[in-house]
C-alpha cells in the first residue's frame, strides 16, 4: 500500500501545536534573556555635572561643606555613596572645590573656622584653606573637584570609575 502525500489529522495537530510552542517559547524567552544580558553590556557613566545649588549661597572667603549622595548600578547591586565637597570662594567670582576626604585613607575632614585650617581627626593631617598639606601624613593635597558657574548656579564634574 502506497503513503498518501496527504498528512492525517494527528500530524496536522502535532505540527502546529509544535509551532505554536515554539513561538510562545521565543516571544517570552527572548525579552527574557535581554533582561538578564542587559546589565553585563549596559555602558557605565563615568562623569556627570552635579548642581551645588545658587553660588550666592556660598559665603566668601570661609569654605562650606555642601553633601550629596549618588546611587550607582553594577549589575543587578544598587549602591548608594555619600560625597562632601568644600566649597571655597577666594572672590567674587574665584571658586575653587575640595573633596572632604583626606588624602592619607580617605578619612573625612572637616574646617576649623578658628584655626583657618582643614582637619583629619583619624590621624592629625592638617590642611591649609586653600587645601595644601601644613602637617600630619597626608601625600598630597586635597583633591579638587572641576567646576563651572552657569546662570548663578555652581556645578561640579563628579568622575566616577
Amino acid at each position: 500500500m502506497t503513503k498518501s502525500p496527504h498528512i492525517s489529522r494527528r500530524e496536522f495537530v502535532a505540527i502546529f501545536v509544535g509551532a505554536l510552542g515554539t513561538i510562545m517559547a521565543v516571544a517570552v524567552g527572548l525579552p527574557a534573556i535581554g533582561y538578564l544580558i542587559s546589565p553585563t553590556v549596559r555602558t557605565k557613566k563615568t562623569d556627570a555635572w552635579v548642581s551645588m545649588g545658587p553660588l550666592e549661597g556660598y559665603p566668601v572667603g570661609q569654605p562650606t561643606l555642601f553633601t550629596f549622595t549618588r546611587a550607582r548600578v553594577n549589575g543587578w547591586e544598587k549602591t548608594v555613596n555619600s560625597f562632601g565637597v568644600y566649597v571655597w570662594r577666594e572672590t567674587e567670582d574665584d571658586v575653587t572645590t575640595y573633596s572632604n576626604w583626606c588624602t592619607h585613607l580617605s578619612c573625612r575632614v572637616t574646617w576649623r573656622d578658628e584655626e583657618e585650617i582643614y582637619v583629619c581627626p583619624c590621624h592629625d593631617g592638617l590642611f591649609d584653606i586653600s587645601g595644601k598639606v601644613v602637617g600630619g601624613p597626608p601625600p598630597r593635597p586635597l583633591d579638587q573637584y572641576e567646576n563651572k558657574v552657569e546662570d548663578g548656579v555652581l556645578f561640579i564634574r563628579l568622575e566616577e570609575a
